[in-house]
């Protein structure tokens, strides 16, 4: 179904799996205790995409989202994959 000048938006997060090492975000735990900020058990760093799609349904653009995540956004042997439902 063709939806001319709508636009749906698709949220993908991509997020390191557990046992994976997070440079940064060790970086960032290690830059808090210097700067004095205590009782930091852990940071996590995650990107979030908000691809937004013209004329295509919601369906469709959960599919053209997925298909993005594949062949460009994340790597399936070390990354955690959410994708959020369209909203539009």
């Amino acid at each position: 179904m063709e939806r001319s000048g709508e636009t749906v938006t698709v949220e993908v997060r991509v997020e390191l799996k557990p046992g994976v090492f997070d440079a940064e975000a060790d970086s960032v735990r290690k830059s808090l205790g210097l700067l004095g900020i205590s009782h930091v058990v852990a940071v996590s760093t995650a990107r979030v995409y908000r691809i937004s799609f013209e004329a295509v349904d919601p369906a469709e653009a959960e599919g053209l989202a997925a298909r993005a995540v594949d062949r460009l956004l994340a790597n399936p042997v070390i990354h955690r994959v959410t994708v959020s439902p369209p909203v539009g």
